[in-house]
């Protein structure tokens, strides 16, 4: 099930963290709890004045406010409604019974909401506060007798202060020196980093996914078992799968050492699912799988020392899940895999521990999710409650039917609903898409319906932009188009800015145009059945009826037809054919063309007459073009997008002029590609130039490099391009530039003018690389410097790029580093296979993770003191590690395995 599905909650659920608090309904980012005699007048009140100046809405009480019982409600929704909970232990904390049941409060949120909790331990030892004794203690055992408290109250605080002050948090006369403005300022960094952390987006509304959650977290056993537990979720589409899928992950993915969520399985290939599963948990951001085979054996090579979370979402073939999850023995102790399929046989056949089968939404459930749509609360006015009994009814339990209906009916008249239920008194009980088709007739105008349609039975996975493209050139006004869509739940935007929908609603949709002739498919809108559409175009039977037609092939499988056969598709728009031959004249096609998607085209030219004056798209990816003339007298001024991909004879590029407004362009893998015309330099509007693989090209025009709107140039795999013009500081807009596995030399040193640049990666380089000073770069995020022999590092990297959060220096042969402790943004370094680094010198206090492996020659680490880092290490014979004993409590440490220095 897609992500827009819901189940609403009755509570908040820490998956929306990645969010403001109003964009999910969240109160608060950060609730304090403190004692407010020890610090409310000086660490606290520093802290939440630190917090606010960096955007951070935090919950702080105001004493007088406790002077009722009345208020523990509105403080509970307090600590609920906040993504993080800070609690900052004092001497007097555990001397105060309202400070401890805040604290029960947060515990009890860390373990049903996955709330993430940050201890501070101001002026008391951690020991203290785990084990309460020393003056911490006996303040907690002098308030008990004071207070006389029970004993079960007694011991769910003791629990509360042991389970909290095991927690990785932050002991202020340990770090910074006790130092503690210092001190505020990177736990500011470090709540902002983590409220900035992205977690899946689950449902806008939850109802019942709850007690869902808790009943396959039973079936877990997480921290209850090392075993490796594999869990299957079973139910139809559209029952709720993997929205709890998706809750699960954000409630522990926080526990493992690695996580992957592999969204819709089913509908894409095994390498692509195979690299993301290697990139998502190893964090590494290109992995190379040769084969499925290969894939398969580096998953189990990687993880099987590893505990990871792994959820594989909507699986139909259980050849799929041995591919991705091999078996128990491919993961290391206590990793959970969590499958979700319609198709029990698959879950029996992978001999998953435990089948989990959901059902759907009992009667009370599905009233109060469609409340939440339509009456944006969690009841119904009474005026409409008769009438979303039945809606409910008619909806059987469907958390996806009651989303779309709910919006649907959102703001509707009690004589409006009365009329949609009369509608669905017309539809037979078990058709759902039927159901779900109220909600498209409630589009308001033509355009809304089209785009639907055409999104159904053609645009599903691709670019939202792309598609926005083509359909605003059919004059639909695509933007505002979409955005109804997405608002009233018919479309989702996915992965990679891709439009999803879910299988029901396509269905629903597809559903739409065959009705409109049933037994007669030339008399339909659209074709995309196969045989639909072999029959048509064999008969010769199109109609102008026909706007889009698209027959996808096997490879293996081409099929001849007579480009006659669209003769009388006078209005089609949209073309998509993969392995078909055409025959004749391409003069037949409609001038109405928007979007040509011609894979595997079998002409070594483009005719002439194939350049329609209206086209916006050209996709001829795996074609046998050699040349693309384009000898054309009119300009083809509304192309935007073009993609000849994989086209493995194609020699040069087209003369761009013929095409002024272009957008997009995309060539890559074309291996014999020498030759870019040099009017791409006069393109104005040039946002994506993709060249990967075209390993026979050695340079781009001059002309290119005075491009004023490209933002993104790949280069990746292009291993005869030579060199970077000493011209790249004039591409203002430049704000990605990939160029692995080139043959560049140099970086020309204009490249510090490149202020908007925010990616770059220059890793695998056919030659020594010659870096200059990357001062300048002021918005550079990620660096990948990869094997590239580098000797030294330049010595001002650390203290020029303010905005650094990745840097990849893998397989270089530098012997130290120079400071880095001035990248204050650096989040993750990586120092694999730098065989002569004898030392680090320091590095930053905002470090997350340092992965060091083969570093052979590494005897000197520096002061870890403060920091809240994870630490890889593989075999290093490390001889200086200051103030070891401090960081192996601060630090998360995984070895395989490490030397210790000889004076431990």
């Amino acid at each position: 099930m897609s992500s827009s599905s819901s189940f609403a909650p009755s509570a908040l659920s820490f998956e929306q963290m990645s969010s403001s608090p109003s964009s999910k309904g969240w109160l608060y980012d950060v609730f304090i709890s403190f004692r407010g005699e020890d610090t409310r007048k000086n660490f606290t009140g520093h802290l939440y004045e630190a917090l606010t100046r960096a955007g951070i809405k935090a919950f702080i009480d105001d004493e007088e406010l406790k002077k009722g019982e009345d208020l523990k409600t509105k403080f509970e929704r307090a600590i609920q409604g906040s993504k993080i909970s800070i609690i900052v232990f004092s001497r007097q904390y555990a001397n105060s019974s309202w400070c401890l049941e805040e604290l029960v409060k947060i515990m009890e949120c860390r373990r049903t909401l996955g709330q993430l909790v940050l201890p501070i331990f101001y002026d008391v030892d951690p020991s203290h506060v785990r084990k309460q004794i020393d003056s911490f203690g006996q303040l907690f055992l002098e308030h008990i007798d004071e207070k006389k408290v029970e004993r079960w109250k007694k011991e769910r605080w003791r629990t509360a202060l042991n389970e909290a002050s095991n927690l990785s948090g932050w002991d202020l006369r340990n770090t910074l020196d006790g130092h503690e403005a210092k001190f505020i300022r990177m736990i500011t960094e470090e709540v902002t980093w983590k409220l900035n952390n992205t977690y899946l987006d689950v449902a806008r509304y939850q109802v019942g996914l709850d007690s869902r959650v808790q009943d396959i977290s039973n079936y877990l056993r997480i921290g209850d078992s090392d075993d490796v537990r594999m869990i299957g979720i079973l139910g139809m589409g559209g029952i709720g799968k993997t929205t709890i899928a998706k809750a699960i992950y954000n409630k522990f993915c926080e526990r493992f050492e690695g996580k992957c969520f592999l969204e819709k399985v089913r509908e894409k290939k095994l390498e692509i699912l195979q690299r993301q599963l290697l990139s998502d948990i190893l964090q590494m951001t290109k992995i190379e799988v040769s084969s499925v085979a290969a894939g398969t054996a580096l998953v189990g090579e990687r993880f099987r020392r590893l505990k990871v979370l792994v959820i594989v979402d909507d699986v139909d073939d259980v050849k799929q899940l041995r591919e991705l999850a091999g078996n128990c023995h491919s993961f290391g102790p206590g990793s959970r895999i969590i499958i979700t399929t319609r198709n029990e046989r698959v879950l029996k056949e992978f001999a998953v521990d435990e089948i989990y089968r959901e059902k759907g939404m009992d009667r009370e459930e599905a009233l109060e999710l469609l409340s939440w749509h339509a009456f944006r609360r969690s009841c119904c006015p009474s005026q409409y409650l008769v009438l979303a009994r039945e809606v409910v009814n008619y909806c059987g339990g469907l958390p996806l039917a009651l989303e779309v209906l709910g919006s649907t009916l959102f703001e509707q008249s009690v004589d409006e609903w009365g009329s949609i239920l009369d509608e669905l008194k017309m539809i037979p009980r078990g058709e759902i898409q039927a159901q779900l088709k109220i909600s498209y007739d409630g589009l308001n105008d033509n355009y809304k319906r089209r785009i639907f349609l055409d999104i159904a039975c053609f645009f599903i996975g691709m670019d939202k932009n792309d598609v926005i493209q083509i359909l605003d050139g059919c004059g639909f006004y695509a933007t505002t188009g979409i955005k109804v869509l997405l608002d009233r739940c018919l479309v989702t935007i996915g992965r990679k800015n891709k439009i999803m929908m879910h299988d029901l609603l396509r269905d629903m949709g597809r559903d739409i145009v065959l009705a409109e002739n049933p037994d007669f498919p030339e008399e339909q809108s659209r074709l995309w059945r196969p045989e639909d559409v072999n029959d048509v175009l064999i008969d010769k039977s199109g109609t102008k009826k026909i706007e889009g037609l698209a027959l996808d092939l096997p490879s293996v499988k081409e099929i001849s037809f007579s480009t006659e056969a669209f003769t009388n598709m006078k209005r089609l728009r949209l073309l998509q054919l993969k392995h078909v031959r055409l025959t004749g004249g391409y003069q037949c096609l409609s001038k109405k063309l928007r979007w040509m998607c011609y894979h595997g085209f079998p002409l070594e030219f483009i005719p002439i007459e194939l350049c329609q004056p209206n086209i916006v798209a050209i996709d001829m990816q795996y074609s046998s073009l050699k040349q693309v003339p384009f000898e054309y007298s009119e300009l083809l001024d509304k192309l935007k997008i073009l993609n000849l991909s994989h086209s493995h004879d194609l020699t040069q590029s087209p003369d761009f002029s013929k095409f002024p407004n272009l957008e997009k362009l995309i060539l890559k893998d074309c291996k014999r590609l020498a030759k870019v015309h040099k009017s791409i330099g006069d393109l104005q509007s040039l946002v994506l130039v993709n060249l990967k693989d075209c390993k026979t090209l050695k340079a781009l025009p001059r002309s290119f490099y005075k491009s004023k709107s490209v933002k993104t140039l790949v280069l990746d795999g292009c291993s005869r391009f030579r060199s970077l013009s000493e011209h790249l500081g004039k591409m203002a807009s430049l704000v990605t530039l990939f160029a692995d596995g080139t043959a560049i030399k140099k970086v020309p040193p204009s490249i510090v003018r490149l202020e908007k640049l925010e990616c770059l990666s220059l890793s695998y380089l056919k030659c020594p690389l010659q870096l200059p000073s990357l001062r300048g770069l002021r918005s550079l995020r990620d660096l990948n410097l990869v094997d590239n022999n580098l000797e030294e590092v330049p010595n001002d990297i650390g203290s020029s790029l303010p905005c650094l959060q990745n840097l990849r220096l893998d397989k270089n042969n530098f012997r130290s580093l120079p400071s880095l402790s001035g990248l204050s943004m650096l989040r993750a370094l990586f120092l694999i296979g730098c065989r002569n680094l004898v030392e680090i010198t320091d590095l930053p206090k905002s470090l997350d993770i340092l992965e060091i492996e083969d570093c052979f020659a590494l005897v000197r680490m520096p002061d870890f003191s403060g920091m809240c880092t994870q630490v890889y290490l593989s075999y290093p014979k490390l001889v200086e590690f200051p103030s070891l004993e401090s960081a192996l409590n601060s630090l998360s440490f995984r070895t395989t395995p490490l030397l210790l220095p000889r004076n431990y």
